[in-house]
C-alpha cells in the first residue's frame, strides 16, 4: 500500500474492483482533507535524488505530442536516467506478451485503425485505440516475435534504442512531476474446510446478486441472519486473519495455498467475481480520525500493527467499509506469472505498472525513473533509485493523471511490505516507435 491521497469534496472513493488495485486509493485514498485525530509533528519531506528532480521545460520548438490526459515531449535516450544500469532483458517477457496481443489485433481482419493512427501522427496527437496502437508497433513487435524468448541483453537494448523513440510524459501544463504507489497479488494460507484456526470465509457471488441491489452492506453480512442465510454454502475457503480478507478484496485477487491431504501443498488463483454494490469506505482514514496514528505515517503495515494491538475492534473496523467483494477459484496454470491485467495479459512482477490509459496507452513500454520505498522515518536515509523499464499492462480508477503509475511488485516474502509504502516521486518516459 502506497499513501497515495485522492482529494475529494465529499471524501468520498470508490476502489478499484479487478486486479492491480492500488492499496494507498483503496485504505487511504480519501485521508487527506477529511480531518483527522490528534497530529504528531509531521515527517520531514522525502529527500528527492537527482535523477527524479524536476527536468528543466520543453524548449519552445520541442516536439510535443497531445493526449487525453497531458502531453508527451520529445526526448533523448540520454535523458533517461540510469538507463545505461538497468538490465532491460528482465521486461523482455512483460513486452513479448504485450506485442503479441498488439499482433493479434493487428492480423484480425480490422484496418480501419491504419489511418487513424498515421492522422494522430501528422497532427501531433497520440491515438488510444487498440487497432490504431498495434498498426503503429506492428513492425517493432515482428522483430520482438522474430527475438524470441531467448535474446541477450545486447539483443534487446539495440531493439529498443534503434526502434523507439522516448518522449518524456508531462501534464497538459508541462509539469513532468508524478506519483508511484504500489500493488501486489496476496499469497495467502488457507483451508478448505472452517477449522479452529481457519474461522474467515471467502465467499462465491450469492444466488441472488444480481436480484437484490446493493446487496448487504459488510457489517450486515457479518450480522443479520439473512444475510447469512444467503451467503450458507457460498463458502469456498476460510482464512485464517480477517485482515488478510480485507487485503484481497482491496487488491481484486490473490493466491491461496491449500494443504491437501498428505501435506501435499497446492496453489490456485483467487479471482474477483463481483462486489455488493456499495460505497468503497476507507478504514486507513477512520483510524486516522481514531488516532491511531497520523497521515504522515499511515500504511499498510500500521493498519496491521494497530489490529494486532486492538482485536477487539476489528469489526468495529471493518464496518466502516461497507463494500464486500466476491471471488470464484481459478488454476494457477502458471506460477510464474501474476494475475490478468487490464490489457488483457499477464502481469509481470516488477516489469508491469498500471497506468492512467488516457495518458500512456496499454502495451507501451515505459522507462521509470523512481525511488524506493523505505519504512517511515523522522530521519529517513537517503533513497535509493528505482528506475527500470516496465510496461504499461493495467490500469484502476485510482491511476489518474497523466505522470502516475501503480508498480506491480509480484507475490511472495516481502512484497506486501514494499507495495504497502510505495508512494515515491515520478518520472516516466514512453518508448514509441519512430
Amino acid at each position: 500500500m502506497s499513501l497515495f491521497l485522492s482529494i475529494g469534496a465529499d471524501c468520498a472513493h470508490r476502489v478499484r474492483q479487478r486486479v492491480g488495485a492500488t492499496l494507498v486509493a483503496a485504505i487511504l485514498g480519501t485521508l487527506a482533507g477529511c480531518g483527522s485525530g490528534p497530529r504528531q509533528p509531521p515527517a520531514p519531506p522525502l529527500e528527492i535524488p537527482p535523477s527524479v528532480q524536476t527536468p528543466p521545460p520543453a524548449a519552445a520548438d520541442a516536439e510535443i505530442r497531445t493526449t487525453p490526459r497531458g502531453r508527451w515531449v520529445r526526448g533523448e535516450w540520454a535523458d533517461l536516467p540510469g538507463w545505461d544500469a538497468d538490465q532491460t532483458l528482465m521486461a523482455w517477457p512483460a513486452l513479448q506478451r504485450s506485442c503479441d496481443k498488439a499482433l493479434t489485433a493487428a492480423n484480425s481482419g480490422n484496418t480501419s485503425g491504419r489511418g487513424l493512427a498515421a492522422a494522430s501522427i501528422a497532427t501531433g496527437t497520440v491515438s488510444f485505440s487498440p487497432v490504431a496502437f498495434a498498426s503503429e508497433w506492428n513492425a517493432v513487435c515482428r522483430e520482438v516475435r522474430r527475438l524470441g524468448p531467448g535474446p541477450n541483453e545486447a539483443q534487446v537494448r539495440q531493439l529498443l534504442q534503434s526502434r523507439l523513440q522516448p518522449w518524456r510524459v508531462e501534464s497538459a501544463e508541462g509539469k513532468p512531476d508524478g506519483l508511484l504507489t504500489g500493488y501486489f497479488e496476496p499469497l495467502l494460507e488457507a483451508s478448505r474446510v472452517r477449522t479452529e484456526r481457519h474461522t474467515v470465509p471467502v465467499h462465491a457471488l450469492p444466488a441472488d446478486h444480481g436480484v437484490r441491489k446493493p446487496w448487504f452492506t459488510r457489517g450486515e453480512i457479518d450480522t443479520l441472519p439473512a444475510a447469512q442465510a444467503a451467503l450458507k454454502g457460498r463458502e469456498i475457503a476460510w482464512l485464517a486473519d480477517p485482515m488478510d480478507l480485507l487485503l484481497v478484496q482491496i487488491q481484486g485477487s490473490g493466491r491461496l495455498i491449500y494443504t491437501e491431504p498428505g501435506g501435499v501443498r497446492r496453489t490456485v488463483r483467487l479471482a474477483f467475481a463481483g462486489h455488493n454494490d456499495q460505497p468503497y469506505q476507507s478504514v486507513g482514514r477512520w483510524l486516522v480520525e481514531q488516532g491511531a496514528f497520523t497521515l504522515d505515517q499511515a500504511s499498510w503495515p500500521a493498519i496491521r500493527q494497530w489490529t494486532r494491538q486492538n482485536p477487539q475492534r476489528i469489526k468495529e473496523m471493518l464496518a466502516v467499509n461497507t463494500r464486500y467483494v466476491f471471488f470464484r477459484e481459478e488454476p494457477l496454470a502458471d506460477p510464474a506469472i501474476g494475475a490478468v491485467g487490464a490489457q488483457g495479459v499477464p502481469l509481470t512482477p516488477g516489469r508491469s505498472i498500471a497506468v492512467d490509459k488516457d495518458s500512456i496507452p496499454y502495451g507501451t513500454p515505459v522507462w521509470m525513473a523512481s525511488t524506493e520505498p523505505q519504512v517511515w522515518s523522522a530521519n529517513p536515509p537517503a533513497p535509493r533509485p528505482l528506475q527500470r523499464l516496465v510496461v504499461a499492462q493495467d490500469t484502476g480508477s485510482a491511476i489518474i493523471g497523466s505522470v502516475r503509475a501503480d508498480y506491480f511488485w509480484g507475490w511472495g516474502d516481502g512484497v506486501e511490505d514494499r507495495a504497502g509504502r510505495t508512494k515515491q516521486p515520478l518520472k516516466l518516459w514512453v518508448l514509441w516507435p519512430k
